[in-house]
């Protein structure tokens, strides 16, 4: 049996060393700089997470703020396009933004550490679990989320545990691509095994046909997929219509609501691993929590994986911001703050950094959509 991390499902930048002059921004709003795809065919992962973000900050704003002082995302396009995020957060330097948040993905979030490193701005939460992120150890960079490792190794062992060892990767072709590919392939060769069949899509495209015919040919147990909803999505239709009968598997960058979305009833038995609790299961104090906040809200946010993702990284980020003592809040003890948060429990979710580890979170889950637009955890 699997459960969390070993969960049960039935069938089928070097290491930095100071903040140095963090100025003190005693006055005025918390100004957070979050660049992601608002657009283009990854915009629902964007909007989503920054919707759930949105619906805390603005919990937190209506009771004053921390220390007295509102929070303010200012939200950039980047289109997921690494070369677009290099220039708004650039932007956002420029502007002295207290830190930057929730950016989406794995390329764009490498074009920018580099940049927010060299600006001593704290980098968190970012939307990846790109281990090139986390390895070397950045004091900026704070990662709420697990890794695409931990959910890689909960795919590989559930399909393994099932007698399924003909692993397929359908993966894109870039940094988030090859941090999932990897990922299976470290998996697997623990076990001796290997991928029996890679190929893949480019960042923003649905060209998928070459892909088809590779993975197809090579008639694998199950696919797992490395990319966002669109192409993902696009995959799948077109494997099943040349006859692919398998299983798919998709890491949580996915977006799952967006995905279930695209495929309507194609998407009957997908899944899709999470690294966030769910917000449908009643039973988490965390998830109850968030579809409350999400319908006092009353706006456009909906809850899902990737608005809840966005919820909690602003939990975690407001708790920071509490810890940095007040009205003396800095840069360098924002991050103290985050730091301080050892084990901390956010609704039966357990937070736990330190001044050497800033990786959260190894939870994973699985999750399978139903085909009626809904999602079974």
């Amino acid at each position: 049996m699997i459960q969390r991390r070993h969960f049960s499902f039935g069938a089928g930048a070097a290491l930095i060393t100071g903040f140095g002059s963090a100025q003190a921004q005693s006055e005025g709003k918390i100004v957070l700089g979050q660049s992601a795809p608002f657009t283009g065919p990854a915009a629902q992962l964007g909007i989503q997470f920054y919707q759930g973000a949105k619906v805390y900050f603005d919990q937190v704003n209506a009771q004053g703020g921390v220390g007295k002082r509102l929070i303010e995302i200012h939200k950039l396009d980047d289109g997921y396009e690494p070369e677009r995020c290099a220039e708004n957060t650039r932007r956002f330097i420029a502007e002295d933004v207290f830190a930057l948040f929730g950016y989406i993905g794995t390329p764009t979030s490498l074009a920018a550490l580099p940049l927010a490193t060299r600006a001593k701005i704290p980098f968190v939460a970012p939307f990846t679990g790109a281990m090139a992120l986390r390895e070397p150890f950045n004091k900026y960079a704070f990662h709420v989320r697990a890794s695409y490792n931990d959910e890689t190794a909960l795919i590989v062992k559930h399909l393994t545990n099932l007698g399924l060892k003909k692993i397929a990767v359908f993966y894109q072709n870039d940094a988030y691509g090859k941090a999932g590919l990897d990922g299976v392939t470290l998996a697997l060769s623990s076990l001796n095994l290997k991928p029996v069949a890679q190929a893949t899509v480019e960042r923003n495209s649905l060209d998928v046909a070459e892909a088809v015919k590779t993975l197809v040919a090579a008639a694998p147990d199950a696919v797992v997929q490395v990319s966002a909803y669109k192409s993902c999505a696009a995959f799948i239709r077109a494997a099943r219509k040349a006859g692919y009968g398998g299983t798919f598997y998709n890491l949580s960058f996915v977006g799952t609501q967006a995905l279930a979305d695209e495929l309507g009833k194609a998407g009957a038995g997908v899944v899709v691993t999470q690294v966030v609790p769910s917000p449908y299961n009643a039973a988490s104090p965390l998830a109850r929590e968030f579809v409350d906040a999400v319908k006092k809200a009353g706006g456009e946010a909906q809850a899902n994986f990737s608005s809840m993702e966005g919820y909690l990284a602003a939990k975690v980020t407001v708790e920071g911001l509490k810890h940095a003592g007040g009205r003396g809040l800095t840069r360098e003890t924002f991050a103290s703050g985050l730091e301080s948060l050892s084990n901390q429990s956010f609704g039966g979710f357990s937070v736990s950094f330190s001044s050497r580890n800033h990786v959260a979170s190894s939870f994973v889950d699985v999750s399978m959509l139903t085909g009626d637009g809904r999602v079974r955890t």
